[in-house]
C-alpha cells in the first residue's frame, strides 16, 4: 500500500511538472498557432465520435453494474448532440481573436515611463470533475485559446471516455506543433491522486472542481493551490405579488432546460403570502405535468396536502433531480435575507413588475448573478457574441460568475523607461 501511494504521488508530480514546462512553451506561441490547434481538435473530435461513444458505452455498462446513482449516469451518458456541441465550441474558440497579450490601460502611470498591462495565461489549470466526459474537450479548448496547460482528473465512472477523449485531443495538439503535454490526464485507476494534485501549488496555478457540492468541498479542504469554486443547482426565485404567474412558470421551467447539468436550475421558490391559492395550485399543477416533484414548507404543506414537506436541511442543498420546494415569505426584504442565507450564491431570480423591487433585489442579493424577469438558463455554447463558459463560480476572490476565457487569464504590468 505504501508503494502504491508513493507511485501515485510520483506520477502526479511528474504530470504537474510536465504540464508546467509545456505551459511555458505554450505561452510563447502565436495566436494563429493556437487557433490552428483548436480547429484540429474540433476536426479530430468530430471524426472520432464513434470511438468516443463506444468508450462511453463501456463506462455506462460498468457504472450500472456498480449501482452508480442515476444522476451521475445522466451526466455520464454522451449523445451525438452533446458531442456536436463540444465540436462547435472548439470551432468557435478557434475563430475568436487571441485574448492573450492584449495591451490594456493601467490605473496608474509612472513619471517618464511608458506604463501598460497585458493579459497573460495563468499557467497550469487543473480540472477535477465528475462524469461529464465532454468537459475535457471544452476545458481544453478554453485553455489552449488562453495559452494555459490543462490537467484533467475525471471520475472512475468515466475512465474509458476520458482516456479516449484525452488521446484524441493530445494528438491534435501535437499535430498542430504545440506541446503534447499541454494536456494531461491523470488515470482514474492509479490510486487516488486528488490530494497530491491539488497540493502541487508550485506548478498548478488554478484548480477548478466541477460536480456535486461534496466534490467541490473536498477539493477546497485539501487544496493548497488556488481553487475556483463552482456551483450547480439550488438557485432561488422570489415571486413578487406584482409578478405574473406566466412569468414565474416560464422562469422555472426554462432554467431546467440546460440538461444534462442544470447549472442554474431554480429549485427553491419563495412566494409572497399575498398570492391567491388558486394561482399556486395552477402553477403546481403545470409543473407536475412537466414531471416535477413539488414540496413545501410547513405552512404550505398544512394547507395543501398535495405538497410533500421540506426537511430543514433541504433548503441549503441542491436537489439536481427536478424537485422544487416552495416557501411563503412576507415580503422582498425577508426573501433577500433568506436567499442570501440558503442559496448556493451563483444565480438567483426575481419575478416582478416593480422597478423599485428589481433595484432592491439586484443590490441586496449576495450572488454572482441576478436575473429579473429573465431565465437563468445556463448555456455553454450561447449565441455568437456571448462568452463560452465552462460553468459558474459563486466565490468572491479570483473571478466570479461565468467561467470563460477571461477567467483563465491574469494581467502583467509593464513599466518601460529610459533611465535617469
Amino acid at each position: 500500500m505504501v508503494v502504491n501511494s508513493l507511485n501515485s504521488s510520483s506520477d502526479v508530480v511528474t504530470t504537474a511538472l510536465s504540464a508546467y514546462q509545456s505551459s511555458l512553451v505554450l505561452a510563447t506561441k502565436r495566436g494563429t498557432d493556437r487557433s490552428r490547434a483548436l480547429q484540429g481538435m474540433a476536426k479530430a473530435f468530430n471524426e472520432r465520435q464513434d470511438d468516443i461513444l463506444e468508450a462511453n458505452t463501456l463506462d455506462l455498462e460498468a457504472s450500472r453494474e456498480m449501482a452508480v446513482p442515476e444522476l451521475i449516469l445522466d451526466w455520464l451518458k454522451l449523445t451525438p448532440e452533446r458531442l456536436q456541441t463540444s465540436v462547435q465550441i472548439l470551432q468557435r474558440l478557434g475563430e475568436l481573436s487571441d485574448p492573450i497579450q492584449q495591451v490594456l490601460n493601467t490605473p496608474f502611470q509612472v513619471d517618464q515611463c511608458q506604463t501598460y498591462c497585458q493579459l497573460m495565461p495563468l499557467g497550469v489549470i487543473a480540472l477535477i470533475y465528475e462524469a461529464f466526459p465532454e468537459l475535457a474537450a471544452i476545458a481544453a479548448g478554453l485553455c489552449i485559446r488562453t495559452g494555459n496547460s490543462l490537467i484533467l482528473k475525471g471520475g472512475s465512472e468515466a475512465s474509458h471516455s476520458n482516456q479516449v477523449i484525452a488521446e484524441i485531443l493530445q494528438d491534435a495538439i501535437e499535430d498542430a506543433g504545440l506541446p503534447r503535454d499541454a494536456l494531461k490526464l491523470l488515470p482514474a485507476d492509479q490510486g487516488d491522486p486528488l490530494r497530491e494534485l491539488v497540493t502541487q501549488d508550485q506548478y498548478i496555478n488554478l484548480v477548478i472542481p466541477y460536480g456535486r457540492s461534496s466534490l467541490v468541498q473536498q477539493v477546497i479542504r485539501q487544496a493548497t493551490a488556488p481553487v475556483l469554486k463552482t456551483a450547480i443547482g439550488n438557485c432561488c426565485l422570489y415571486w413578487s405579488p406584482s409578478g405574473g404567474i406566466d412569468m414565474a412558470r416560464w422562469m422555472i421551467l426554462d432554467s431546467h432546460q440546460s440538461d444534462p447539468d442544470p447549472v442554474n436550475a431554480i429549485e427553491k421558490v419563495l412566494i409572497h403570502r399575498g398570492h391567491k391559492a388558486s394561482s399556486l395550485t395552477t402553477l403546481w399543477h403545470s409543473l407536475k405535468e412537466k414531471g416535477f416533484k413539488i414540496k413545501g414548507d410547513a405552512e404550505l404543506a398544512a394547507h395543501f396536502p398535495e405538497l410533500a414537506l421540506v426537511e430543514p436541511a433541504e433548503w441549503g442543498r441542491a436537489y439536481l433531480n427536478r424537485t422544487i420546494a416552495f416557501k411563503v415569505v412576507d415580503g422582498l426584504e425577508t426573501a433577500i435575507a433568506w436567499i442570501n442565507q440558503h442559496s448556493s450564491g451563483h444565480a438567483d431570480c426575481l419575478a416582478t413588475e416593480s422597478y423599485q423591487e428589481s433595484r432592491q433585489f439586484a443590490l441586496g442579493i449576495n450572488s454572482a448573478m441576478t436575473y429579473i424577469n429573465a431565465s437563468p438558463r445556463f448555456r455553454r455554447n450561447p449565441k455568437p457574441g456571448n462568452p463560452i463558459s465552462l460553468g459558474v463560480s459563486n466565490q468572491k476572490g479570483h473571478r466570479r460568475g461565468l467561467i470563460s476565457l477571461e477567467t483563465l487569464t491574469t494581467v502583467k504590468y509593464v513599466v518601460q523607461g529610459n533611465g535617469p
